[in-house]
């Protein structure tokens, strides 16, 4: 997946958090109330390098676009959060992990949190396992 600039990242947060669609003045309204008053040639501009990238697309509904996430926001982290990994850990995920717990960014909470998962995931692999035996 394509690298996209912070502001880029900006509009796709809005279309995200608008369900994956968003028409152009429901994101420069979203914008003002996070306090960017970008110029209209800014988003236009903006919102015609996602496409180009491949994460949005557009419908036109009469004289107005109708912008689409191609790409969801699950999608798009899993796929920066790799890239960070290879990119500063060499794909070493327990020294992301191991920084994170260094620097105090993973509370406790957030610690039983990954774990209950990591139960769940293990028990789901097992039982998967197991029915592949009968």
């Amino acid at each position: 997946m394509q690298q996209i600039s912070d502001y880029e990242l900006e509009l796709m947060k809005v279309i995200w958090a608008n369900g994956g669609t968003a028409l152009y003045a429901e994101i420069v309204t979203a914008l003002s109330e996070k306090g960017m008053d970008w110029t209209k040639n800014t988003i236009i501009t903006l919102l015609s390098r996602l496409i180009d990238k491949g994460l949005l697309k557009t419908n036109k509904i009469g004289h107005r676009n109708k912008y689409t996430a191609i790409v969801s926001a699950d999608e798009y982290q899993s796929s920066q959060t790799e890239t960070f990994l290879h990119k500063v850990y060499e794909g070493n995920a327990k020294g992301l992990v191991s920084a994170l717990i260094q620097k105090d960014l993973l509370s406790v909470a957030d610690y039983e949190d990954l774990k209950k998962y990591w139960d769940e995931v293990n028990a789901e692999i097992s039982h998967d396992i197991g029915m592949e035996d009968c």
